[in-house]
């Protein structure tokens, strides 16, 4: 049986260093915002051959269009500016065709109003929450005691900012948009960081009831761990090579949306055994 508890210290360096180059992303670089969450029109064009970004911005600054992203991926023009109407999108597309000798396919054409966009915002906070609440609610009464709820629950905020503060990195650096897939994805997270967490508490908890009373939590929990360690491992590691292969493999639509799972899924396995269950022997230790 390894002796887990003994190397807190550095699941503690681990868990600051990650998130702390994260947040320090977040808050110098932050995001770049799908229009799910600011409004506007998104366009996608499959051209004939790579055009000068700079030539479709004089397109869009004789239009009085407010640009909020504008890049090309080889043959692939991705423009987004604030909400337009349908004869304005139509002369942004004349006018790539003009310095696009007429060859341009519509990939993507998308507007959301800012009243929408807000709603969205909202009803992503609020989803998050009622996830948190149930976890406590439903964890408090299955092991009938809060700590593991609680322990449960801090881990799930770690899982949380590591994703947050790793995906303002990709947005930074990559262009990753924060949108309704990204949130998708950190839900997901969430909920397969509890499902881990669970498993190993439910060990503890059935060891606690037949130890005696002079057996440690930190030996219980380092039993537990050991006993759940392969199933973990076996458990993430399926869903960490499908990931890998869309990742590799899937289209540019979804790359981001699997690149935040993928960070979901090694932060979650991760998280279990060494935030978790280290938090869940600090509490115990402090209610005695």
């Amino acid at each position: 049986m390894i002796r887990f508890h003994k190397y807190i210290w550095l699941y503690i360096t681990i868990s600051l260093i990650v998130i702390g180059s994260g947040m320090f992303s977040l808050f110098r670089f932050g995001y770049r915002y799908s229009i799910d969450f600011t409004g506007g029109s998104t366009m996608s064009y499959k051209l004939k051959k790579p055009v000068e970004t700079k030539a479709v911005e004089k397109i869009l600054t004789s239009m009085k269009l407010k640009v909020v992203h504008l890049s090309t991926q080889g043959t692939i023009l991705n423009i987004q500016t604030n909400a337009l109407t349908d004869d304005q999108e139509k002369k942004i597309q004349d006018g790539v065709k003009k310095i696009n000798s007429n060859e341009v396919q519509t990939l993507r054409y998308e507007t959301v109003g800012p009243t929408l966009g807000k709603e969205t915002g909202q009803k992503t906070v609020i989803a998050a929450l009622l996830a948190i609440c149930g976890i406590l609610i439903y964890m408090s009464f299955s092991f009938k005691g809060f700590n593991f709820a609680l322990a449960a629950v801090l881990a799930m905020a770690h899982d949380f900012f590591v994703l947050l503060g790793t995906y303002s990195l990709l947005s930074y650096f990559f262009g990753a948009e924060f949108d309704l897939m990204f949130v998708t994805a950190l839900l997901t997270t969430m909920s397969f960081s509890v499902h881990d967490t669970i498993v190993i508490f439910d060990k503890i908890r059935e060891y606690l009831k037949s130890s005696k009373s002079n057996v440690s939590i930190e030996e219980l929990s380092d039993k537990a761990v050991s006993e759940t360690m392969v199933r973990s491992i076996n458990n993430s590691l399926t869903i960490f090579f499908m990931l890998s292969a869309l990742l590799l493999m899937g289209g540019g639509t979804i790359r981001f949306f699997i690149a935040a799972l993928w960070i979901g899924t090694v932060t979650g396995a991760y998280s279990s055994p060494f935030v978790a269950t280290p938090l869940l022997i600090l509490l115990e230790k402090r209610k005695k």
